[in-house]
Parts: C-alpha cells; structure tokens; sequence
C-alpha cells in the first residue's frame, strides 16, 4: 500500500472536564482535563466519547468534547463532513 493509496487520516481529541456552569463551557479546573486520546476518525472518536459521557452521567457538570483536530490542521480540506 503505497502513502496515496493510505485512507486519509482524519484526527480527532477526545477530552472532558468539569464545567463551572452549565450555561457555558468554562472548565473548573484546566489541571484536571481529561484527555481521552486521539482517534484516527469520527467514528472511534464517537465511540470513545460516548463511553466516558456515560461514566460520567451522574455529573451534570462532566462535559466531554469531540475536536476535530484535522480541520485545524488543514482548514482548507474539503473533507468537512467528516
């Protein structure tokens, strides 16, 4: 498998903290951010964040977030749906 014939990758953080609000998406404590990982796609991302939202379902100020890291990286991709 040559680099062109490698699926594009399409990186993407998974990461969550305690909110100060739940009007807002200030973290309590930038020290305790929980940094899930990096994830090659949308769908292992998904997954990822679903299952440390769900963990933390009985903290209605536990906030988890999908970035999509490749967007910042190349902002003029094509690739938005993913």
């Amino acid at each position: 498998m040559t680099e062109d014939d490698a699926p594009k990758q399409l990186l993407h953080l998974v990461f969550g903290g305690e909110l100060t609000s739940l009007k807002g998406v200030t973290f309590r404590d930038l020290d305790a951010l929980d940094i899930v990982g990096v994830f090659p796609d949308y769908r292992s991302a998904h997954t990822a964040w679903k299952a440390r939202a769900q963990q933390t379902v009985d903290n209605a100020h536990m906030r988890y977030f999908i970035v999509h890291l490749h967007r910042l990286l190349d902002p003029d991709s094509a690739d938005d749906k993913a």
